[in-house]
């Protein structure tokens, strides 16, 4: 079971438990309960588990925007912060917008009220309530098996639309879009009966090329289209619409406009669906677009197709949540097998191969600091020169850059196969968060004494850190094959291993690892994070080159606080990389969209904090997570505001006062930058904020 119940061990409720994505969340009630399983058939949307119990109340410890719908799924409540509701006896479901995606039944009268810090919601005596919550994990229904011939590749490519939930514009929420099937080569070309794609009306009309197929995978998948092999690149559908998609920039760069254009506007329309909520992107573009998205909602996909691509890019480009992904790959067909992966991601994908240098260089200025008696590097030997190819991905307009091919990638994370297959082999667990940290040279002991500080602050989750120093051979190899969420390593390392008391340990010899995600905070510690991915490892940061030891605590230190708070590791890197000229020679191998923890507010966000003549304004950029991705939405509780935003990337800028601001900043632990400087929101001074 993904999902389970659990009774709080601290205050009376229950825990919701997420055991594959290592989520939970608290509801509370005034008396202890007994949770009794019960029927999911009940509930109107889907649910993994279901129990029921009695209570004269619930309290999430959280801002959660609650919809209240009637036995008919219409809704007749929808409370947000600040708002209060009663609504008379009836039979009701409560769709509640938290972490783990939970719905309550009860047949009862009820007020819900969101104040500045929780939720509540009560009725007039106590009565049975069902809870039910499904996971958000999701896996490959089938795999299907290709050739390397380009056609049938396109043939398995199209499969991808048929872990579409809907085809209505809802898909443009991450939990209704499934996990495409699992590519593999072979002989020849084999695609289970248990897949069925939905008959959309759509055609991508592709070159039979395995560039061609790969840039146009994600778009196929979003629309759930067929694929043909044609001369020239264009989107028809069955009502003779044709758009082409070779555009002046190119055929790569029209297909993910068009993807960008057509996921934004089903955003939009799908606010006349089952959550009408005031979606601030909305506002902004009604007045510049002649589209009437009451009457469009109900329009079968092809003519909303048509009348999305009717309207010019550049009157959307400015309003399109900033992509969370740009994946580059090397076009063999042995890479296609990452293609599910990175589709269920929604990545743009490029195959345009950047050009880089011959290896990471040490940033200018920064030469001379390796020469110095007095400066300790993280490097176990003086020659950790090793032959390897580099590629310099061309950067993009999204937040976070990856790579897929043979070479080590500059500047964007190493993705690889064994990491996701990694992942969906995750074992479930409803412990504690565990993380161990290494010490392995006594001279590093700062950046040891911040992750004791770090990890395992968060008063909602319960964490097991386990602090080692000083390690043989045989002890890391133990610590590396026993099952942790988290392992940071703080020492030496180089291409042969990691230097230990008696030696050096090859994570290659380590045959099962453990561990899930990882930190390896020393020098040249690429090769190393690459052996705990292939055997067993889902994701880790790792480094390019040798690193100062100064520089090492600085990005260390704050890449731990990021994880703590629940970013992504590409996420958390991509911030990190910025507090240190040294930034450039980290990057993540294997899947850098898994974290480590939850983030409080369900969506990591970053604070952009600049004094102005009247106040402050306050950019607020979110991060996308696995759990929340492209198409979740997100109200910052600021400036009085009520409108939800479309998560992903700068969501606007807010003018507020001193203590609009103050008051703020103390609701969530995130990341705060001002003038160029990474800080943290509930270590700011105020008095000398600025």
């Amino acid at each position: 079971m993904n999902v389970t119940f659990e009774p709080l061990a601290e205050r009376p409720g229950i825990s919701v438990i997420d055991r594959v994505e290592r989520q939970r969340y608290q509801l509370r009630t005034p008396e202890s309960v007994s949770p009794r399983p019960v029927d999911t058939d009940s509930f109107r949307f889907p649910v993994s588990q279901a129990v029921a119990f009695e209570t004269s109340s619930l309290v999430l410890p959280t801002i959660v925007p609650v919809y209240v719908r009637d036995a008919d799924g219409e809704t007749v409540a929808e409370v947000k912060q600040f708002e209060q509701a009663s609504v008379p006896t009836e039979s009701y479901s409560l769709d509640l917008c938290t972490r783990i995606k939970t719905y309550v039944r009860v047949e009862s009268a009820a007020q819900v009220s969101v104040d500045m810090d929780q939720t509540r919601i009560e009725f007039p005596e106590p009565t049975t309530v069902a809870v039910g919550a499904r996971s958000r994990h999701d896996r490959p229904a089938a795999t299907v098996t290709t050739t390397t011939d380009p056609t049938d590749m396109l043939t398995a490519i199209e499969t991808f639309g048929s872990a579409l939930k809907t085809t209505d514009p809802e898909r443009s929420y991450p939990t209704l879009r499934g996990h495409p099937p699992a590519l593999e080569l072979g002989d020849e070309l084999d695609i289970p009966e248990s897949i069925e794609r939905p008959e959309t009306g759509v055609t991508l009309e592709l070159p039979p090329t395995l560039s061609a197929a790969f840039v146009a995978a994600p778009l196929s998948y979003y629309l759930g289209a067929s694929l043909e092999p044609a001369p020239t690149p264009r989107l028809t559908t069955d009502d003779g619409f044709e758009y082409s998609l070779s555009g002046p920039d190119g055929y790569e760069r029209a297909v993910e406009r068009t993807l960008k254009q057509l996921f934004f506007l089903d955003c939009v329309t799908r606010t006349e669906g089952y959550y009408e909520l005031d979606l601030h992107e909305r506002g902004e573009i009604e007045p510049l677009v002649d589209i009437d998205f009451a009457a469009l909602y109900d329009r079968p996909l092809t003519e909303q197709v048509e009348a999305y691509l009717d309207i010019p890019y550049e009157l959307v480009a400015d309003h399109v949540p900033e992509w969370r992904l740009t994946t580059h790959i090397d076009p063999t067909a042995e890479n296609a097998e990452q293609l599910p992966f990175v589709v269920d991601d929604l990545a743009i994908v490029r195959t345009q191969q950047g050009t880089g240098p011959s290896e990471p260089t040490v940033p200018a200025g920064l030469e001379a600091e390796f020469t110095r008696d007095d400066v300790i590097t993280r490097s176990a030997s003086a020659d950790t020169s090793a032959e390897s190819e580099y590629v310099e991905p061309q950067s993009a307009d999204t937040l976070e850059q990856a790579w897929i091919g043979d070479s080590i990638p500059i500047g964007a994370s190493k993705l690889t196969t064994d990491a996701f297959r990694n992942r969906l082999d995750r074992e479930e667990t409803a412990g504690d968060i565990s993380i161990t940290v290494v010490q392995n040279d006594a001279r590093m002991e700062q950046e040891r004494q911040i992750a004791d500080e770090v990890y395992g602050n968060r008063a909602d989750l319960p964490f097991d850190v386990t602090v080692r120093e000083n390690l043989t051979t045989d002890d890391l190899a133990d610590v590396l094959a026993a099952p942790t969420d988290f392992f940071h390593y703080i020492g030496h390392t180089d291409h042969e291993g990691f230097t230990c008391e008696d030696g050096k340990l090859d994570a290659a010899s380590v045959d099962t690892v453990g561990v899930d995600t990882f930190l390896l905070n020393a020098c040249n510690s690429y090769h190393q994070g690459l052996a705990l991915i292939e055997n067993g490892a889902i994701g880790g940061i790792v480094t390019l080159n040798e690193i100062l030891n100064d520089d090492a605590v600085e990005i260390g230190s704050s890449t731990a606080r990021l994880l703590n708070s629940g970013f992504p590791l590409r996420a958390a890197l991509t911030i990190s990389r910025e507090v240190s000229p040294m930034g450039g020679q980290y990057i993540v191998v294997g899947d850098g969209g898994i974290t480590v923890t939850q983030p409080a507010s369900g969506t990591p966000n970053l604070l952009d904090i600049t004094e102005c003549d009247e106040g402050y304004e306050v950019e607020i950029v979110t991060y996308a997570t696995d759990d929340r991705g492209l198409g979740s939405i997100f109200m910052p509780f600021i400036e009085n505001g009520d409108n939800y935003f479309l998560s992903s990337g700068s969501l606007d800028t807010f003018h507020v006062s001193r203590e609009e601001l103050i008051e703020f900043v103390q609701l969530e632990e995130v990341p705060v930058r001002i003038d160029g400087e990474l800080r943290w929101s509930t270590a700011l001074q105020f008095e000398k904020l600025l």
